[in-house]
């Protein structure tokens, strides 16, 4: 059986090739939604499935998109990158991930490959140490968006949430609960996320418990239950913890199970993150919630946007910053403070 073309779907549809072309590049500007329903009718009809190489090298694009994430242990990530490829894949767009664990030079290495792959522009999670490397991308004008995190010397367009607001609203309700030694436990403060949330915190502890020191516990994932551990035996464990991401919720959790500590009676618990079990735990959890698919979209949008102007040689949009609200979910585990 003959190969459907272009031509056949053109003559099946009563409109010229190149009506076609733009058809399928999604340029309808001047295309009306009659002629669209016609030539979406046809492409079914005969089956048609347009030759993406040939498509890619006429407009000098891959039609596909690369995305670094730092860590897709946590379920923040998984949802975010769920938003970024449901977006594409209603823009014909390929999506190819990359996994770093939080080590620079894989991350490193992965843009190089994606390079390679003359991928159309790559979304990332970005990681400090690299920003001469993302610098350089933005110097060749390489189509780049930050999601969840942000390199302040590099201008690109980044999707964040308001992380000092919502550790703040975090903190002030733990403080009206009856909360006083309240900490903030959080994997080492290497990125901006999570030198934003200590300052939400730090400034609810200043304006409302001025005379309490704030704890921050910033270490690696593994040694937090051992400084949790180190606390109690000094006698210094704090009534409230807010947790910063799901990874560190888990060693709270670990050592308040191994020490038979009830929460919230013994210890108030909050975290800053998309808990998908949060509702099913005794107590329940207190939670953070993060737009995580929202802002997929939006980053992929972005990305689209200006992959699109440069096939068309046109001027990117300004590069901007889009800012989402979190959601405080209060449930038992950040219950009234009990009198001791």
């Amino acid at each position: 059986m003959a190969k459907v073309t272009m031509a056949d779907v053109a003559r099946e549809a009563g409109v010229s090739k190149s009506t076609i072309s733009q058809y399928l590049n999604g340029r309808y500007e001047y295309m009306s939604a009659a002629t669209r329903a016609r030539i979406e009718a046809s492409i079914e009809a005969l089956d048609y499935r347009p030759n993406i190489l040939a498509r890619g090298l006429k407009q000098k694009r891959t039609f596909t998109i690369g995305v670094i994430v730092a860590n897709m242990l946590h379920h923040f990530s998984i949802e975010i990158c769920r938003g970024i490829e449901s977006y594409c894949r209603e823009q014909g767009i390929s999506v190819i991930l990359c996994n770093t664990d939080e080590d620079q030079s894989r991350e490193q290495n992965d843009l190089e490959m994606l390079r390679s792959k003359q991928v159309d522009g790559v979304i990332a999670f970005p990681s400090g140490p690299l920003t001469p490397v993302y610098r350089k991308l933005v110097d060749e004008k390489f189509p780049l968006v930050f999601i969840d995190r942000k390199l302040e010397d590099v201008p690109v367009n980044r999707v964040v949430v308001e992380n000092e607001q919502a550790a703040h609203e975090a903190t002030t309700h733990l403080i009206e609960a009856g909360y006083q030694q309240i900490a903030m436990l959080t994997a080492p403060l290497s990125i901006s996320t999570r030198l934003e949330r200590v300052e939400g915190y730090k400034r609810a502890m200043q304006e409302y418990l001025p005379h309490m020191q704030p704890l921050v516990i910033s270490e690696d994932v593994k040694q937090l239950r051992q400084r949790l551990e180190e606390l109690e035996q000094q006698d210094a464990l704090p009534e409230a913890i807010i947790a910063g991401n799901d990874l560190v919720l888990l060693e709270a959790l670990a050592f308040l199970k191994e020490r038979r500590l009830q929460i919230p009676q013994d210890v108030a618990l909050i975290v800053f993150d998309n808990i998908p079990f949060a509702e099913l735990l005794t107590p329940t959890l207190s939670t953070i919630v993060q737009p995580a698919h929202e802002m997929g979209r939006e980053a992929a949008a972005m990305l689209l946007a200006d992959i699109e102007a440069e096939s068309r040689g046109q001027e990117w949009p300004p590069v901007q910053e889009k800012q989402f609200s979190c959601r405080l979910m209060i449930r038992e585990s950040s219950g009234p403070a009990v009198q001791k």
